[in-house]
């Protein structure tokens, strides 16, 4: 159930703050005061392939703790997540929704997850839409968060996350649950078939380490969930992280990992990490 929690999104700068980033997904910072270097990494929540490459690794041992967006080897993360996969005051699906719309969802997740949406009635749509992302893939559920953990803890190193799970899950009380629920229409009626392709074009340009190109993805899609609410996905989280990003490398070398739409952009991590003073480079 952890990918349910995860959420893809991407950014922009590299020269100098108006000129584009290159395209990596592994940063190092130095500087303004660091003892030893701290890495960044751009991951993708959903893949056929996790493997990491040399640098990555690499970098991994040099550093002496992994954060995450969250702590994903808390053996309460998902009794956590429970707690709020509901939407508030008691709003339902089926009033959301017009008779129609409401029958073509409860055929999707009887055709794809053998349950009818009358299971989910009260759940957050977003929610749902995130369980039938291993189905919008043609091999098996694989995630970038899982194999940096996996190193991590082969290095007998900790793990932690620069944020809650409230925290995460109440960004999707932020945005409309009424556009949640139109999105898990469309989901229904094209029948993944539009997921598909999109995350088909998205793992391309991951694996391209286009961080300004996913970007572009995000401003274009037809997904209002992620095209209007980057505020909320990315840019305030992006804000919220900077402190104890920056609390945690003075502390020690750390590697953090965090979904590659939060990289670039002039409030992604990399610009909001240059403007403390720090030296934001491409790993190559």
């Amino acid at each position: 159930m952890k990918y349910i929690i995860l959420i893809t999104t991407l950014f922009t700068s590299l020269f100098s703050y108006s000129q584009k980033l290159e395209n990596s997904l592994l940063w190092k910072i130095s500087g303004n005061g660091l003892k030893a270097d701290s890495y960044l990494y751009g991951t993708i929540h959903i893949t056929c392939d996790a493997s990491l490459d040399e640098n990555t690794i690499k970098a991994l041992d040099k550093t002496q703790q992994l954060y995450l967006e969250l702590d994903m080897d808390d053996k309460s993360m998902q009794m956590q997540m429970m707690k709020y996969m509901m939407m508030k005051d008691g709003t339902k699906l089926s009033t959301l929704l017009n008779e129609d719309d409401f029958r073509a969802v409860d055929d999707f997740l009887k055709k794809h997850m053998s349950m009818s949406a009358k299971m989910f009635d009260g759940f957050k749509p977003f929610i749902v839409s995130t369980m039938l992302y291993p189905k919008m893939i043609d091999c098996s559920f694989q995630s970038v968060e899982s194999e940096l953990m996996r190193v991590t803890k082969e290095q007998n190193e900790e793990i932690y996350g620069l944020e809650t799970v409230e925290d995460q899950m109440n960004v999707f009380d932020t945005i409309s649950y009424e556009i949640q629920a139109q999105e898990l229409v469309k989901m229904a009626k094209s029948d993944l078939e539009k997921d598909k392709a999109e995350l088909a074009k998205m793992m391309e340009v991951y694996k391209n380490k286009d961080i300004e190109g996913m970007l572009e993805m995000l401003d274009d899609s037809e997904n209002k969930i992620t095209s209007e609410n980057q505020d909320v996905l990315l840019n305030n989280r992006n804000q919220n992280w900077i402190p104890l990003m920056v609390k945690t490398m003075k502390e020690k070398p750390t590697f953090f990992g965090v979904g590659a739409a939060h990289l670039a952009g002039e409030k992604g991590v990399i610009k909001l990490l240059r403007k403390q003073g720090f030296k934001v480079e491409a790993v190559k």
